[in-house]
């Protein structure tokens, strides 16, 4: 993609245009999944567009591209806002060109919908099939609200015990909250913390046990990614290449070790509902609203900037058509002798009632 070159400064070369897109997010300190997703649909509509430089294209080749997405390729409303996010975020952060017609674009609207929520039984039966660093993450999730990469990246110095709290660093929205440490998580964070200091031990003696350190303060303070303090709860079981600046680093658990875990406790406990990391969280919510504690509360709690959000989490407490009482239920059935009683005969077209 020669073509996406900028010109030519009293440095030398502009970065190319991918490369331009990564500095900018790290600049404003976006999640890394964020920059993830935003150079996959740059790159995505570069190559739709037969590799032409997007100063070249206009709103007919955008809005074409968006439509693809929707119609050819079937992609959901939050896809399709997350493409046009990032086609924004191109050409107002990275090439400084202001289009007012990407600014009036429409958004495609997103289905309203309800969270999975697993009864407190079904909590219950999960739980009875999970144990070790599994059943520790999973109970981190459910008794603390914590969404899955919070999880992941928790740093020992951000667990208290003394407070029985947790210190949530850098959450969605880049946000700091805290939020309770269960009692019943206590003992087993600190068997995890014993497992997880035995292994920096290993990686300081063996020249490594240095931990990515969020911005610049591994440049601020040079030996702080040593420090147990900074190191993850929840560490991977080998180290890696940072591909941020190949050093070789242990990085935290990969995501996808508690989604299998999950996946096959749920299988295994015969929930039929789709549980997931997530899933977890939405429970935390619902069981706190059922158990009486008010909703700034549990807002506060899961770190929503808005209370809109917490509330989609009252559709338990609300019953609404569930309130109400079938009637079905509500006339007296007439006894019958047994050679009187209704038989139901399966025909080769319909269901037949015969008396």
């Amino acid at each position: 993609m020669s073509d996406l070159t900028g010109p030519e400064t009293l440095r030398g070369q502009k970065p190319r245009l991918l490369q331009q897109v990564h500095d900018a997010i790290r600049q404003l300190h976006y999640s890394r999944r964020t920059e993830e997703a935003y150079v996959h649909w740059i790159k995505r509509f570069i190559f739709w567009s037969g590799k032409r430089h997007p100063v070249s294209l206009g709103e007919a080749e955008v809005s074409a591209f968006l439509s693809h997405l929707a119609v050819e390729r079937n992609v959901a409303a939050a896809t399709q806002n997350q493409a046009l996010a990032s086609l924004l975020f191109l050409y107002k952060q990275v090439m400084g060109i202001d289009l007012p017609w990407l600014d009036t674009m429409v958004r495609a609207k997103r289905p309203i919908r309800l969270p999975v929520v697993l009864s407190p039984g079904e909590v219950a039966a999960l739980f009875a099939q999970l144990d070790g660093i599994h059943g520790l993450m999973a109970g981190l999730l459910y008794g603390c609200g914590l969404r899955l990469m919070e999880c992941l990246r928790l740093r020992v110095k951000d667990v208290d015990f003394a407070y029985r709290q947790i210190l949530v660093r850098e959450g969605k929205g880049e946000k700091d909250r805290v939020t309770m440490l269960p009692e019943r998580l206590v003992q087993l964070l600190h068997v995890q913390l014993g497992a997880a200091k035995r292994l920096h031990a290993i990686d300081l003696r063996e020249g490594y046990g240095e931990v990515h350190l969020p911005y610049a303060l591994a440049r601020k303070y040079s030996r702080a990614g040593y420090e147990w303090g900074w190191q993850y709860v929840f560490p991977s079981r080998s180290r890696s290449t940072d591909p941020d600046d190949g050093v070789i680093r242990r990085h935290h658990l990969d995501e996808s070790v508690l989604a299998r875990a999950l996946k096959e406790a749920a299988r295994d406990a015969g929930i039929v509902k789709r549980v997931s990391a997530h899933v977890l969280r939405h429970s935390f919510a619902t069981h706190l609203l059922q158990g009486g504690y008010d909703i700034r509360t549990v807002q506060e709690l899961l770190g929503h900037s808005d209370v809109s959000t917490t509330m989609i989490y009252t559709h338990v407490l609300n019953k609404g058509g569930r309130g109400v009482r079938s009637p079905l239920d509500a006339y007296a059935p007439v006894t019958r002798d047994r050679a009187e009683q209704p038989q139901v005969h399966y025909g080769a077209a319909h269901l037949a009632l015969v008396v």
